[in-house]
């Protein structure tokens, strides 16, 4: 399809107004279980910034940390209440609208995010976004193992996962959304490129480039 047109948006910064995957973890373990693990963790999680801790490995063990050997039901219901009580506190009303004016114009629009998809594929569907490129969760016989089922969504995991996701058919345009480091290469890749912070979001032009100011 030559005139496919795809917008993708980060989640983290992005859509939300602070980091989804830490309220998710405070919803689920509790306070007290939440405050645990962080200290146990603390090494691992003081090394993300510098570099020294890999992203991925310590977010998969700050989660085993807080919940033990949880089982997948139960933390599919906890995503699903955090979906319907905590999450909508933390997302910015004017990008859901910036979502809806996508598919207003028949873009297709996707999710990409380093967050874990088992609250994310539990909220894409009600905003009607249908593909979402996350992180996931390792499980054996329906328990958590405390690792993660492939890379961490983030950085050049990010374009990995979008080509792979539309593969011979690329997009003619490519819309890109985010707010950090971790979205730098999706940025690079679109057509046309947003991160928060650097520019107010722009309108939307219907044949698919941004209007002009």
């Amino acid at each position: 399809m030559t005139d496919r047109v795809v917008a993708a948006f980060d989640f983290d910064g992005t859509i939300t107004t602070s980091d989804s995957f830490r309220a998710f973890m405070l919803d689920a373990a509790g306070p007290a279980r939440f405050a645990l693990a962080a200290l146990r963790c603390l090494p691992w999680l003081a090394g993300i910034a510098p570099g020294w801790s890999d992203r991925g490995r310590t977010k998969a063990r700050f989660l085993r940390a807080a919940l033990g050997n949880v089982r997948r039901e139960a933390l599919e219901a906890a995503a699903q209440r955090f979906v319907e009580t905590r999450l909508p506190d933390l997302l910015r009303p004017e990008m859901l609208a910036r979502i809806r004016e996508h598919q207003a114009l028949g873009h297709e629009v996707v999710l990409v995010s380093a967050s874990p998809s088992i609250y994310l594929r539990k909220w894409a569907p009600g905003v009607g976004i249908d593909t979402v490129l996350a992180s996931e969760l390792a499980w054996r016989e329906g328990v958590y193992t405390g690792q993660l089922a492939g890379k961490n969504c983030w950085g050049p995991e990010k374009v990995a996962r979008l080509r792979g996701w539309w593969g011979e058919h690329a997009p003619a345009t490519l819309y890109a959304y985010g707010d950090s480091r971790g979205d730098r290469e999706m940025a690079e890749l679109a057509n046309y490129a947003w991160i928060r912070g650097e520019a107010p979001l722009p309108a939307l032009a219907p044949q698919g480039g941004f209007a002009p100011a």
